[in-house]
């Protein structure tokens, strides 16, 4: 399975910089990932851009209506999505979120919870869950019930 990661602005917070690169490290030791950043413009080009960068892919995309699943759940949807001659897109929207023709075009749409969380701050939650997911899959020990 391949990854593509795509992502609104380069991290300007030190520590997001830091966690994103921790975990893109560690996903390298299980899964290629190819990691894309676009230019924070607005909305509707940003949503444009990211549609257009993940043609192909199986999209999945950050939103607060998407679907919140346990560790274990994300575990399996990796599963199922790895069995797919597809590269799954994790595709992450700047400060103002996703157009709806963005959304549409989603095959999961997927939420970290009801929070409303920084971007930068998403990405490293949601790298620590791809990471988390992978872990789960191969059976090491970093996960625990």
């Amino acid at each position: 399975m391949k990854w593509l990661l795509l992502t609104v602005g380069k991290p300007a917070l030190a520590y997001a910089k830091a966690g994103r690169d921790e975990y893109l490290a560690r996903l390298a030791k299980f899964t290629p990932l190819e990691q894309i950043t676009i230019k924070a413009t607005d909305r509707t080009r940003e949503s444009t851009d990211l549609l257009a960068r993940s043609e192909g892919c199986f999209r999945v995309v950050l939103h607060e209506r998407g679907k919140a699943l346990t560790s274990r759940e994300l575990a399996a949807k990796v599963d199922e999505w790895r069995l797919s001659a597809r590269r799954v897109a994790l595709i992450i929207g700047g400060a103002d979120g996703h157009n709806q023709t963005l959304l549409d075009a989603a095959d999961f749409l997927w939420s970290l919870g009801p929070l409303t969380l920084q971007h930068e701050l998403a990405l490293v939650v949601a790298l620590e869950q791809i990471y988390r997911a992978n872990t789960i899959l191969t059976g090491h020990p970093y996960h625990r019930d």
